[in-house]
């Protein structure tokens, strides 16, 4: 079918409050690229835009934010990746909309992931919004936003000017969900309609919007994939940075700490590369993540979720196999018998763990070898339990689901972390692994139409599902999605304590190897 493009003086041409932006029609979709939505002096918070007077032309992705270090192409064909333009000036969001109307469509505001220090609004190519938007019929956009060093560094103890400079990069974010309030009816959406949704450090910048009570009124729903984290590198920032302030003053030869406001970001980062390892060993303060302050109440896992939000659904979930799942195996999965999986597991763990922790995952997922028990996921998983059990008790509602479908890859993986996103999108057609006669659109129809129920209604249920209950404390009802998807109750919580038991000297070891291996 003939795809129709058009771009002119008037198709796709929007007054916002910042002044007129032209992008272009392309598939049933118009679409809106880089389009600013603040600026900020570094360490400072966000300020809204100077207005411009010409039309700004929207068809181009704004920049993205530096990022510490270049990145590396690696394991593309499992994640795909786009690289693009960094600067600092990376305060711009992209729009997919079916129609420049009065309709009031759900906003689907996607965070993308890398933690807090890296990644970006088009980093995967599976973010692209053109399908969810006509597909669903809803309003897409991705943010850009200030991270690492630029986005989370305290340097309150040097001024007031720096008081929030330790989550500058969530302010970015809540003045993006600002400026869609104030503009986004005029793209065709509905502003008291926002879904906030991100996978990995994109949901836990979900979470951070859930504590941070500048946000508040800006979205109405939110989705959280594989982005409950309780790492020691991903907690919230606590302390104070004087200390980092200093150090970086020190390594770059400065005395006055407005001087970090101008030294050129290269110099900046590799100072910060520098001195963080020192100061990590001692304890201190290194940014990179949230900082705990009037701004930002913390992970609520530890501290609570802030009344002021209890009244918002949100839908959470994780993948099978997350980050054990990118290591490739010693042996080929696709040709073991049970038993074949049985004496690997029992030669990795030890046999009396084996025996413990086998039968658990027979009763979880009889359907699998037990050698899957090797890429099985505790680290997400474990806190994620706590997370939907501690969101459950709030009014909005909570929603659970596993991502359970194997992937097309190397004979068969387990699924990975950031390998359910092309089925949130509805493009699993740009990407390869994930194309399975039979299965790959019907999974791909179940996720993205649960996901649309839930911008919607605020309820994931849909005709694909079976019914779908909401978490009680007590109970978590967990949507299992694979070749066969069911709703199983409580169905992992007695074998994930013990997986994470019988897994962690297993994990610890590699680490020993890997760093043996470094140092020869």
């Amino acid at each position: 079918m003939e795809k129709k493009f058009v771009y002119d003086e008037d198709t796709a041409l929007v007054d916002t409050a910042s002044g007129k932006v032209r992008g272009y029609f392309y598939d049933d979709v118009y679409i809106f690229k880089g389009i600013p939505y603040a600026k900020a002096k570094r360490f400072h918070a966000p300020e809204p835009v100077e207005p411009w007077g010409d039309v700004f032309q929207a068809t181009n992705y704004g920049y993205v934010c530096p990022l510490i270090d270049l990145p590396k192409p690696d394991g593309e064909l499992m994640v795909p990746h786009r690289f693009w333009v960094m600067n600092e000036e990376c305060q711009n969001l992209n729009i997919w909309t079916p129609g420049l109307d009065g309709e009031k469509r759900p906003v689907m505001v996607w965070l993308h992931g890398g933690g807090f220090s890296f990644g970006s609004a088009i980093e995967q190519i599976a973010y692209e919004g053109g399908n969810m938007c006509k597909l669903g019929q809803v309003v897409v956009v991705s943010v850009n936003h200030r991270l690492n060093v630029l986005g989370y560094c305290d340097l309150s103890p040097f001024g007031e000017e720096y008081i929030n400079s330790g989550n500058a990069g969530t302010d970015d974010i809540v003045a993006a969900l600002k400026w869609l309030h104030d503009n986004i009816g005029r793209f065709g959406g509905d502003p008291e309609n926002v879904i906030v949704f991100g996978q990995s450090g994109g949901g836990a910048k979900v979470t951070t919007l859930l504590q941070t009570p500048a946000a508040d009124g800006l979205y109405a729903k939110g989705i959280n994939m594989s982005g409950v984290i309780v790492d020691p590198d991903v907690i919230d920032g606590q302390g104070n940075g004087e200390k980092l302030g200093l150090a970086l003053m020190k390594e770059l030869k400065v005395d006055d700490v407005k001087a970090l406001e101008t030294v050129p970001y290269e110099a900046l980062a590799a100072a910060y590369d520098k001195v963080t390892p020192a100061l990590k060993k001692a304890g201190e303060y290194v940014g990179g993540t949230p900082y705990i302050n009037a701004f930002y109440k913390g992970e609520p896992i530890k501290n609570g979720f802030r009344k002021e939000t209890e009244h918002v659904p949100l839908m959470v979930g994780s993948v099978f196999g997350e980050f054990a799942s990118f290591s490739p195996t010693p042996y080929n999965r696709s040709k073991l018998t049970k038993e074949d999986g049985i004496a690997i597991v029992e030669q990795e763990i030890g046999k009396e763990e084996a025996k413990e922790l086998i039968p658990l995952f027979k009763k979880v997922y009889p359907e699998r070898n037990p050698v899957d028990i090797m890429t099985l996921d505790f680290r997400f998983r474990l806190p994620e339990i706590d997370y939907i059990r501690a969101r459950s008790r709030c009014s909005g509602g909570v929603w659970s689901y596993l991502f359970n479908l194997d992937m097309n890859f190397d004979g068969g993986r387990t699924p990975w972390h950031c390998a359910d996103i092309p089925y949130f999108f509805h493009n699993t057609q740009f990407v390869p692994y994930t194309q399975e006669k039979g299965v790959t659109e019907r999974v791909e129809k179940l996720i993205f139409d649960s996901v649309m129920a839930f911008a919607k209604t605020g309820n994931p249920n849909n005709p694909e599902v079976p019914e779908w209950t909401a978490c009680t404390p007590d109970k978590e009802f967990t949507l299992v999605i694979g070749k066969e998807t069911k709703v199983r109750e409580n169905f992992d919580h007695e074998l994930v304590p013990v997986l994470e038991k019988c897994m962690e000297p297993v994990y610890a070891r590699n680490r020993e190897k890997q760093m043996v291996n470094v140092q020869h």
